[in-house]
């Protein structure tokens, strides 16, 4: 396949599967061998003119200084052959190469990815193509296979179901380098937080009940009841394909609540896959997923992988100065009196230190950012199961699962100052939430315009208990 060039009169074969920040995910459609159950990821690029790194320079002279462990990371000419080189040496070992995928690259021609953009820019969400566009000046792209679908079965005669999760960041920190004024951190889920940001920038209309501490929780109820609220408010973080074609979720904007409409609609998909009463299949569909995140153990590792961020962007955010540098913005920011010995002997550390620290943050930022894929097909009497098998007791059932990660990209240096000032807004603007309650007594969410709304939180011996109406643990 490496000498496959895919061409203008190729554009026709992919559609637009979905993307993110950073990507554009589309899945193949035509009859080459070569490419079915493939899904091809391009690079974007932002209409504002910021662009990724020019070419022969994949990596900035601070970036080699951070990955100079990694000869080949260091010598990448472009940033497909970076993020497929990253995945392979960095995150494949940590997360296990059995649920990884690194990838093969395939030359285009700009023709083909004009063509590309042309034919998908309708599917796009509205604000994503204001905001990028397809980086027409690439010469490859990446080809994965298509976890939304089992390539070795029949589709027509065997579904396959697939969910997408986005699990995010599973841990509360525990860092000495939060700040006094930022403890909330230590409390309250950073998802939970960034919610009250999100609504009050119009991003989202409601809040999210999921809970990532449910997810990684490692207990089944736990990870049933973050299922269940991720089926209940998908937002971007929750989608369901059958056989390689979206049925639930968003294609890449914000979902709202799941309606009865939406739901019934679910409910009759699931009809030929799973085997229970109507108004039975969505219920038993969620434990099944349930079951599969409890049995894989791929969660587990996950966060493993998250925890390497042991300092949080309050403490990173000054190694990072060491790095680049430069005089820390951080400190000169701080008060005197809050200025204390903790950030200034950050500033006292050996190199390599400041290196690990950064390193190991912007790996658990992956691990925070990426996604899950969980596919499923029913187990046929008599086969010899292909891949793992989960068996749904409420239905008497058996199936074949695969799970991967995937997005798993790369974070820029350049990026901790990004999250250094995102955090502070969240921060902010929770605790602003959290102010207005206090002063009014009342449990209370945000309207997108800022107002008080209904009761969401509640406030219990005087500490501020998330997604509680009642009494909490």
């Amino acid at each position: 396949m490496e000498k496959v060039i895919l061409e203008e009169k190729d554009a026709v074969d992919w559609i637009y599967r979905g993307e993110g920040a950073a990507n554009l995910i589309l899945a193949y459609t035509g009859s080459s061998p070569a490419f079915i159950g493939k899904v091809l990821r391009i690079q974007k690029s932002q209409r504002n003119g910021k662009s990724g790194v020019k070419e022969g320079r994949a990596l900035t002279t601070h970036e080699r200084l951070l990955w100079r462990e990694n000869k080949e990371l260091t010598a990448s000419s472009n940033r497909e052959i970076l993020e497929q080189l990253y995945v392979k040496h960095v995150m494949s070992p940590l997360l296990g190469p059995k649920h990884v995928d690194v990838g093969i690259r395939v030359l285009v021609t700009k023709e083909f990815l004009k063509s590309v953009e042309k034919n998908v820019n309708c599917h796009r969400p509205a604000w994503r193509v204001h905001s990028s566009q397809v980086d027409v000046n690439r010469d490859s792209v990446l080809i994965l296979s298509d976890h939304s679908i089992f390539p070795d079965g029949n589709l027509k005669r065997e579904p396959c179901i697939t969910v997408e999760i986005k699990p995010k960041c599973g841990f509360l920190p525990i860092s000495r380098f939060i700040t006094e004024e930022n403890a909330v951190k230590r409390n309250v889920v950073r998802f939970r937080m960034h919610q009250a940001l999100k609504l009050h920038n119009q991003e989202i209309s409601e809040y999210s009940e999921y809970n990532p501490l449910d997810l990684f929780s490692g207990s089944r109820e736990g990870i049933q009841k973050a299922i269940e609220a991720l089926y209940a408010t998908p937002q971007n973080n929750f989608r369901v394909f059958l056989n390689g074609s979206i049925v639930f979720g968003g294609l890449g904007g914000g979902t709202n609540s799941t309606t009865v409409q939406v739901g019934e609609a679910f409910e009759d998909i699931l009809k030929n896959f799973i085997q229970a009463d109507n108004g039975q299949r969505t219920t038993s569909f969620l434990q099944l997923v349930a079951e599969t995140i409890s049995t894989s153990g791929a969660l587990e590792q996950l966060l493993e992988v998250q925890k390497l961020d042991t300092y949080d962007i309050e403490g990173a955010i000054h190694a990072y100065y060491n790095i680049i540098s430069q005089p820390c913005i951080v400190c000169r920011e701080l008060s005197k009196d809050k200025l204390s010995c903790r950030y200034t002997s950050l500033h006292s550390i050996p190199l390599d230190q400041s290196l690990k620290i950064v390193k190991d943050y912007l790996i658990a930022a992956t691990a925070k950012d990426c996604s899950l894929m969980i596919s499923f097909r029913p187990k046929e009497d008599g086969r010899l199961p292909s891949h793992n098998t989960v068996y749904l007791g409420s239905t008497n059932q058996a199936f074949e699962y695969k799970v991967y990660f995937i997005d798993l990209d790369l974070k820029p240096l350049k990026k901790m100052e990004a999250y250094y000032e995102l955090d502070k807004k969240i921060v902010s603007c929770y605790s602003q939430m959290v102010k207005t309650e206090h002063e009014t007594d009342k449990a209370v969410t945000i309207n997108s315009n800022g107002s008080v709304r209904d009761q969401r939180y509640a406030l219990e011996d005087g500490l501020f208990t998330e997604g509680c109406t009642g009494k909490c643990k």
